[in-house]
């Protein structure tokens, strides 16, 4: 992966915080569901999660594709997806062990989070487990400033539509029918960025 850009546009620290996101999602994914299937929405034109992630099937979703060899040698199966236009998955219900989206979020609309994340519920088997990152919502004015400076891709952020905090992210998983005593939020970064994981009833 050395050299390989994993955002679109140019940033410093953009493959550093990409493995950082990498290591708190991979933390938070029980060992007992890596024998199934796992879909990374948002995975980029190089799935680098997907690589470094160990599971018997990996699917990823994006709304540019590169269609590699090295995809298929993987066995990483990636289909092309405009969240924005459409939200709607084309898996059935109870399919996927592990839904993750990373630093995906903030750049949806908010009601486009909310209609794909109750397709996340739909797909997800019951015990599996939704993980999400994305930056909180105080350091979006520092982001915006390391941008002009090529620290990060100002072409990502120049695509945020959407701030969060712990509450609201709480809220949109509650709307999407995860219920409360399943979801976990925590930080990371020194509070730079959050994570969520919303576990399906069983």
């Amino acid at each position: 992966m050395t050299g390989t850009s994993v955002t679109r546009g140019y940033g410093l620290l953009e493959n550093y915080l990409n493995r950082r996101r990498c290591a708190v999602a991979n933390r938070l994914i029980p060992s007992s569901l890596r024998k199934g299937r796992i879909l990374d929405i948002g995975c980029g034109t190089f799935p680098s999660f997907l690589y470094s992630t160990p599971f018997t099937e990996k699917y990823g979703l994006d709304q540019v594709v590169n269609a590699s060899d090295m995809l298929v040698k993987e066995k990483v199966y990636i289909q092309q997806l405009d969240l924005e236009n459409n939200s709607k998955l084309s898996f059935g219900d109870n399919f996927f062990d592990v839904v993750t989206m990373l630093a995906v979020i903030e750049h949806l609309r908010y009601e486009t989070t909310s209609k794909l994340l109750r397709e996340v519920f739909r797909i997800l088997k019951p015990g599996g487990v939704c993980i999400l990152t994305t930056p909180a919502k105080w350091i979006d004015m520092i982001l915006r400033s390391m941008a002009r400076f090529h620290l990060v891709s100002p072409e990502e952020m120049e695509e945020h539509k959407c701030l969060y905090d712990r509450y609201k992210i709480l809220d949109i998983l509650r709307l999407s029918r995860f219920t409360e005593e399943n979801i976990n939020i925590g930080f990371f970064e020194m509070h730079m960025n959050i994570w969520a994981r919303a576990t399906k009833d069983m």
